[in-house]
């Protein structure tokens, strides 16, 4: 078994070797992309190359992430860029197929490429772990097929190593929770419109604001769905008749707290079975 420290030697040589020429590194602020845009800059400063740091602004992320993807870059040193990108445009995203994250991360990668390829960027790289690989991601097809490098996944780095390699870097996110596209919130063949996916990042912004760490706000029709650390269970309890009240002054009607507590891909559990038993 390869030990941490072998996989962060790997990590700096990969980054240290492709940062020789201009990169680019598809950054959303996150702490997997963050690692790889530290590491691609640390290099930079030596060889005097340019990092580039492209994040999307699309309709299916939290603002946030904009806000905090503008800041780390510049902590780190790297060129920020932002490209607008709007998946409703395309109805096989609306209507939520079990495919619609192959659909849209080939949607906007395609995207980075014309803009790497303009700039004469020879390298496009986004920040997919060793944990991403054992998951139902089909997202991940899509880099592939576009040639976009993922040298967290090349060099062995699982969540928990990408994590304890930011902090110790001092990268100021390296404890930021995830947050992916609000289209999960919803179950695949589930259609959506940007006003539910802002009332579910409204609803979520004020369940941070309680329990703070890690929130999900799943939408089943009329039930809502909410994922919380197990560790906040208590505290949730305390606090229901207010938390019910502010979510149904949302819009939402019927409020459940899910005993499994937060993990992440929970929309996935009827893919994970169907592979298990082979279909």
């Amino acid at each position: 078994m390869i030990s941490e420290t072998e996989k962060r030697e790997a990590l700096k040589q990969f980054m240290a070797e492709k940062a020789k020429a201009p990169v680019c590194v598809a950054f959303s602020g996150g702490v997997d992309s963050s690692l790889i845009l530290k590491l691609a800059c640390d290099t930079a400063k030596k060889t005097g190359m340019p990092v580039y740091a492209v994040t999307f602004h699309t309709m299916l992320h939290p603002a946030c992430d904009l806000e905090i993807a503008e800041r780390v870059a510049k902590e780190l040193g790297a060129i920020h860029k932002i490209i607008q990108v709007n998946e409703m445009e395309l109805e096989a995203i609306r209507t939520n197929p079990v495919n619609r994250c192959y659909i849209c991360k080939h949607h906007l990668f395609a995207t980075l490429l014309d803009f790497a390829k303009e700039e004469g960027i020879p390298c496009v790289m986004d920040g997919t772990n060793e944990s991403d690989l054992h998951v139902y991601r089909p997202g991940i097809q899509a880099l592939r097929e576009l040639g976009v490098v993922s040298p967290l996944a090349q060099c062995g780095l699982e969540k928990k190593d990408v994590k304890a390699f930011a902090a110790d870097l001092g990268i100021s996110v390296a404890s930021r929770p995830s947050m992916p596209c609000m289209a999960t919130r919803l179950p695949y063949g589930t259609s959506f419109d940007m006003e539910v996916l802002k009332r579910i990042e409204k609803g979520e912004d004020y369940l941070r604001s309680v329990f703070g760490g890690n929130v999900r706000l799943r939408l089943h029709g009329d039930i809502v769905r909410i994922e919380v650390d197990a560790d906040k269970f208590e505290k949730a309890i305390a606090e229901r008749e207010t938390i019910c009240r502010t979510l149904k002054e949302m819009g939402f009607l019927y409020i459940t707290l899910d005993l499994e507590s937060f993990r992440s891909g929970s929309m996935d559990i009827v893919q994970k079975l169907n592979a298990l038993a082979g279909k």
